[in-house]
C-alpha cells in the first residue's frame, strides 16, 4: 500500500489522517495468470493499483483479430477512466499477463474520497492527465517507426517488460505478426 501513496504524494500533498483514509477504502486483491480483470460490454466499478505483475489491455478489431493497445506493470494505476466516468458499457478487455496483486478502490470509496478530501479530484485528475499523456506519446512515434524501429523503443521505453510479456502479445502491440517479431529479435541479437 506503501506505493501507491507514494505514487499519489508525486501529484498532491495529503496529510496523516487523508491517507489513513484511502488505506482503509483500498482491499488487496489478486488474479491469475490468464484471467480477465474486466470484459469488453460491462461497466467498470472499480480503479486499481497495481501492486504486482502485469496487465493488457485489448480489444477485438472488426475482422476478430484481438489486438493489445497497451500494458500496465507495477506501481501504476489502471481505470477505463471513460466508461468508468459515464458508467456506461466498456469496449476493452484487461487481461493478466502474469499472476497479479492489486489493490481496488470501489466507486463508493472513489466519491467518498473525493467528498472528504479536499485535493483528491486534484489528485485524479493529474493522474489522468498524466496517463492520457503517455498514451498519446506511445501511439504517435509507431505512426511513423517501422516494426524495427517500434520493437526498439518498446526496449528502450519498458527494458523490463519484453522478458515478461508473450510474443503473441507485443506482436499485436507493435502491430506485426509474431513471425515478424521473431524475425526482427533474431537479427538484433
Amino acid at each position: 500500500m506503501e506505493a501507491m501513496i507514494n505514487y499519489l504524494l508525486q501529484f498532491g500533498h495529503l496529510n496523516k489522517q487523508q491517507i489513513d483514509l484511502i488505506l482503509s477504502k483500498a482491499v488487496r486483491k489478486e488474479i491469475r495468470k490468464d484471467e480477465y480483470f474486466h470484459e469488453a460490454g460491462k461497466i467498470p466499478r472499480e480503479v486499481i493499483f497495481l501492486t504486482e505483475g502485469i496487465m493488457r489491455v485489448c480489444y477485438y478489431n472488426n475482422k476478430g483479430d484481438e489486438i493489445t493497445k497497451y500494458f500496465i506493470d507495477e506501481n501504476n494505476f489502471l481505470a477505463d477512466i471513460n466508461s468508468y466516468n459515464q458508467e456506461i458499457p466498456s469496449t476493452e478487455y484487461v487481461q493478466a499477463i502474469t499472476n497479479c496483486n492489486y489493490l481496488s478502490l470501489s466507486k463508493s470509496a472513489m466519491k467518498e474520497l473525493s467528498m472528504t478530501i479536499i485535493e483528491w479530484d486534484n489528485i485524479v485528475a493529474k493522474i489522468t492527465a498524466k496517463s492520457l499523456a503517455e498514451k498519446v506519446n506511445k501511439i504517435s512515434p509507431m505512426m511513423t517507426e517501422n516494426a524495427k524501429e517500434r520493437y526498439l523503443s518498446f526496449l528502450e521505453k519498458f527494458p523490463k517488460l519484453a522478458n515478461r510479456i508473450p510474443l503473441s502479445y507485443l506482436a499485436s502491440y507493435l502491430g506485426i505478426t509474431q513471425s515478424s517479431l521473431s524475425r526482427i529479435r533474431k537479427n538484433i541479437r
